[in-house]
This record gives structure tokens, C-alpha cells and sequence, in this order.
């Protein structure tokens, strides 16, 4: 085999993460100090379109500059928005295609229901699906719908314990490129049991043996670990060049002139490789420009994050004419020359093409409006001092209200905070306001059996989970708000011992949960599956039965069957002793 002779190359690489189906711009508050008072005005921020013009200005940059050009994204493109509720993965497929991305990495919450949706994706995407650690060999040939043998998507191969890699040729260079997820997959998403996802720091020094071995110097993983699994891998595996992250919606760099608080600056160096990552819903493009030696070391790094912004601003107009005429033109002079944001104009392809194919039934669900509340509902995952969610309970509440118009007898609901992403302000309430941004996670709920002694196991672990109380626990999502029962919970007490006075409330009498008798419940298919300290909920009797209804579904429903419920429910839980 003739050994590959390597070369210095100029690249420049363009990357987004977790744009979770926000192709329109966000409408984005920044807090900017001026004349000595705070200024809060909105700007148009983000979404396909304008990633699309800004990405083809950088390319176009790098052919002028004699630089090989990559546009990369890091996973989670699905769920998030009404255009992912109603179009599930097609839209994604449709708009990520007109972004032309170079390659894309598997997310988890491209598996929140399970491998079929991706294996549709994957089979109209145009561009690379690389998933390094995730180990489709054995996958069942009884599916409707395999991954495995679809040739756009390159992952975890047990010959070699390595990930597939794809290669790109800059002046005729190669460069490799492979992807990694959290080796925990199960633990927070629903890849089929037929699919495991393996250790990503074996299967990364294994990786980059390989492509060693092929000759290949110069590599970049496309990583949906986390922020600080993409900090730490570098001290366990040596001659990544560049780890371009997604997962934890980190937008590196400093924003605090905009009001938007500074992360660590970007690309963070550890060891020799550099990690980047563009914050999350579209409104960033992250971008650098990369200089490597013939070994395949960065000899040059430099780029950022960019907020894309429209041409309008729009401020506060309660306050004087002469303030706003003082403060409007320094506000956008001010923001138009920020070294981290770009002005930047829609690409015309792409709005034409969510406006023909997508944006009406969008339109007609944001004008459907279902319920009322003259005050503000508050969404937090742990009690603070102020009590807990208002939202979570209703939720739980709901769940159980569509599972008995359905026909099925429940008793109580549990239902994990995180499944819930926003408060709710005073206004009328949309289907898609449910749909689109308090539940926006296209989640199924469940009905089961289960015995009353499981029911406090569940509350204990979500909570101990929750708290990191004892446990190495996943986050505050999994903190459990619930319907139709009460209980206290002791921090300090014994694990397995802290949750008492456990109450049902059964033909409108609450009693004393009976640790042998059987009820039953009303969960989400995601809480079901043990996920995040429910492991307690498997032990349920025989085998549960998930429904077709989503998590917004029954929301929905409880809010058109009792339009006024915000306005008069007063909802509290026990705070954490």
C-alpha cells in the first residue's frame, strides 16, 4: 500500500447543534445598558434561512482564501416545534437538505421514539447520518425499516471497535470525520434494545487508530456527548484536532454586552484539540478557520460564535419619544457592531419553501386558541421557595383526564418535570403554544399497573435523581410532579426510606397508599421505560399499554375541555425537606 504523503491545509469549518426543528427566526429579548437605563429590545435572531445565507457568504470566503470549506451539524435536529409535531422528520430531512451539510451526527432526541423515525430520515437525507458508537449489527431484518443497510449512515463496526468515518479531500488532502454519543443512550433516550450504543472513549482511541492507520492525520469528531464529556475526552485520547459539539446548548464566547451572559470563549483548547460548540434553536452559526501541519497539528486557530440578526429592532415603546429617539439608532449601531453578530438577509429558496409547504398549518394551529389565564403559570423542575411548577401538575392532571375519556380507569398520574420547557404568560392559549413550547417533545402516554410500595420507589428514585441525593443522578428533569397523589419526602433519611404519608386520592377520598394493592397509573412511554430514577416504574404488573396520545395531546384536550382551569387551579407540591 503506498503511504499517503501529507500536507498542510487551510480548512474552514461552519457548524450548528440541537436546532431541534426551529427553522423561523426566534424572536430574541437582549438587555443592553444605555444612557445609564436598561434596554431590552427584541431582534429576529437565527432560523434556516438566514444559517443558509450566512453559511454560503462563508463558503464563498474560503474559495477566495484558498480554504477547504465543511458545514457540520451536531445532532438533535428533531423535536422542538410545531413543524416537528405536525411533519415529524420529513421537514427536517427537507430543510436540512437546502442547508447542504457536509455531515450530521446522531442526537439523542433523534431517538426519542425509537429507531424507526431515524431510519426514515436517514433514508431521505442527501448528506452523511454518522453515528461512531452506535451498534446497529445485530439490528432485528424483521423491521419495517432498516439502518443498517442504508449507505448514509456510518456507525459502530464490532470488527474493528471503531466507529465508521467518512473522508473529505481539502487541495486534495484528507481529512476524517466521525461522530460519538453518549455511550448512556438508553439512559436518556429510546434506541431500540436491538441497537446499543457502546463506550465512546474506546471506540474514539480505536477510531483514530484506524485512521492513523489509513494514512489520515487530520481529524475532526462530530460529538453529541455534552460539553464537558467533548472538554475531558482529550485527556483520554490523543489526535483529535477539532470536536464539534452539540447537547448542551453551550454558545461559547462573551455576550454579556447583549445581555446574554459569557461562556467559556470559543474553541477551547484541551491538550491538542480544540472544542467548539454554537449554542441551540438556530439562532447561532458557529465558524474557524483552521491552519494544519503536514502531522496533522493545528498551527492556527480562529473563529465564533455569530448571533444572525434581522434588519429590524424593535424596543420598548412605553417610555418617552426623546428616550427612544436618543436610544433606537445607538441600540442598533450597538448591535449591528458587535463583533459576534451578523446582519444577515433570508435566503429566498428556503422561505419560499416553508411558506408553500409547511408554515400554513402551522399558521392555522397558532390561531386556534383553546384556553384563557389572566395570570402568569410558573414552570420550574425543583420546588424553590416560591413552591413548585403550576404547569407540571395540570399536566400530570391532563394525562389522566384523556386516558379516562379513552376509556381507560387510572388512578394517579406521574409526570417528570423536564417534559415541560416553558411557563406559561397571561393571554389566550394556542395549540401551538401547548404544542410548540410547553410540550414540545412529541412523547406517547402510557396507562399500567403497578403495586402501591413501587408507587413510592418511583417518587423516591426521580426525586433522589433529581437531587443528585445519593445518586449520580441525569438532572433536574426527572423531578416528578403528579395527579391525585401527595406524599413528603425527607432528603435526610435512608435511600429507600424517604418518601411517607403517601396518599391516593380514590372517589374523591384521599387514603393511605396499601403497598400490596394494585393501581393505576398514567405515565409518558419515555417515563415508562425507567428512564432517569423511574426504574421502579419496570416492576409494574404485567406489561403497560402506550397509547397514540402525545404528551401535548392530553394537554390539549384538559384545556378545551376546561378552558378556564389556569385561570382557577391552584396547584402545590410538598418542597423537599
Amino acid at each position: 500500500m503506498t503511504k499517503i504523503k501529507n500536507r498542510a491545509i487551510k480548512l474552514k469549518v461552519a457548524h450548528i447543534n440541537d436546532t431541534h426543528s426551529y427553522f423561523d427566526p426566534t424572536s430574541l429579548q437582549l438587555n443592553i445598558n444605555i444612557d445609564e437605563a436598561q434596554a431590552s429590545p427584541f431582534v429576529s435572531t437565527g432560523g434556516f434561512a438566514r444559517i443558509k445565507t450566512r453559511v454560503e457568504a462563508l463558503k464563498q470566503q474560503a474559495q477566495q482564501d484558498n480554504q477547504g470549506f465543511l458545514f457540520l451539524h451536531a445532532g438533535d435536529c428533531f423535536q422542538g416545534t410545531l413543524y416537528f409535531s405536525l411533519f415529524k422528520g420529513e421537514a427536517n430531512s427537507t430543510l436540512l437538505n437546502q442547508l447542504g451539510l457536509d455531515a450530521m451526527a446522531v442526537g439523542n432526541h433523534e431517538l426519542d421514539m425509537g429507531n424507526l423515525p431515524v431510519a426514515e430520515f436517514a433514508q431521505r437525507i442527501d448528506f452523511p447520518l454518522l453515528a461512531g458508537n452506535w451498534d446497529l449489527s445485530n439490528e432485528l431484518h424483521s423491521k419495517p425499516l432498516l439502518l443498517s443497510g442504508n449507505p448514509n449512515v456510518y456507525s459502530y463496526k464490532p470488527s474493528t471497535q471503531a466507529a465508521q468515518w467518512i473522508v473529505k479531500h481539502v487541495d486534495q488532502e484528507p481529512v476524517a470525520i466521525f461522530s460519538l454519543a453518549l455511550d448512556k443512550m438508553a439512559d436518556i433516550s429510546n434506541p431500540d434494545i436491538d441497537t446499543p450504543f457502546v463506550d465512546a472513549i474506546k471506540t474514539a482511541e480505536n477510531t483514530v487508530k484506524q485512521i492513523h492507520k489509513a494514512g489520515i492525520n487530520k481529524i475532526i469528531l462530530l460529538s453529541h456527548m455534552g460539553y464537558e464529556a467533548d472538554l475531558d475526552l482529550p485527556n483520554h485520547v490523543a489526535g483529535i484536532s477539532l470536536i464539534v459539539g452539540g447537547h448542551s446548548h453551550v454558545l461559547q464566547g462573551d455576550f454579556t454586552q447583549l445581555g446574554l451572559g459569557a461562556a467559556d470563549p470559543y474553541g477551547m483548547r484541551v491538550n491538542n484539540t480544540y472544542i467548539v460548540q454554537a449554542g441551540f434553536h438556530s439562532i447561532a452559526l458557529g465558524h474557524c478557520d483552521i491552519e494544519f501541519d503536514s502531522n496533522g497539528r493545528v498551527n492556527s486557530f480562529n473563529g465564533k460564535n455569530e448571533l444572525l440578526v434581522g434588519r429590524r429592532l424593535f424596543v420598548d415603546t412605553s417610555r418617552s419619544e426623546s428616550w427612544q429617539a436618543r436610544s433606537y439608532p445607538v441600540l442598533r449601531d450597538l448591535i449591528d457592531h458587535h463583533p459576534n453578530v451578523v446582519v444577515c438577509r433570508k435566503d429566498p429558496t428556503i422561505k419560499l419553501l416553508l411558506k408553500e409547504r409547511y408554515q400554513a398549518r402551522v399558521l392555522e394551529l397558532q390561531q386556534t386558541y383553546i384556553a384563557q389565564t389572566s395570570r402568569k403559570l410558573r414552570h420550574v423542575r425543583l420546588p424553590d421557595e416560591k413552591g413548585g411548577s403550576e404547569i407540571a401538575p395540570l399536566v400530570a392532571q391532563s394525562f389522566m383526564h384523556t386516558m379516562r375519556k379513552q376509556g381507560y380507569l387510572v388512578d394517579f398520574a406521574i409526570h417528570n418535570a423536564g417534559g415541560v420547557r416553558n411557563s406559561i404568560n397571561p393571554g389566550s392559549i394556542s395549540v401551538a403554544d401547548i404544542a410548540g413550547k410547553v410540550l414540545p417533545f412529541l412523547v406517547p402516554i402510557g396507562t399500567y399497573e403497578i403495586k402501591g410500595k413501587f408507587i413510592s420507589r418511583i417518587l423516591e428514585g426521580a426525586i433522589n435523581n433529581a437531587t443528585n441525593n445519593g445518586v449520580d443522578g441525569t438532572g433536574s428533569g426527572s423531578y416528578p410532579y403528579t395527579a391525585n397523589l401527595r406524599f413528603s419526602y425527607d432528603t435526610h433519611a435512608k435511600l429507600g426510606e424517604r418518601i411517607s404519608q403517601l396518599e391516593i386520592k380514590l372517589n374523591d377520598q384521599w387514603q393511605l397508599v396499601q403497598p400490596e394493592q394494585l393501581y393505576r397509573g398514567t405515565s409518558s412511554a419515555y417515563t415508562m421505560k425507567g428512564k432517569e430514577g423511574y426504574e421502579a416504574i419496570l416492576n409494574m404488573h404485567n406489561e403497560g399499554q402506550v397509547t397514540n396520545f402525545s404528551m401535548a395531546d392530553c394537554f390539549i384536550e384538559y384545556l378545551t375541555d376546561n378552558p378556564s382551569i389556569l385561570d382557577s387551579s391552584s396547584q402545590s407540591v410538598d418542597t423537599i425537606g
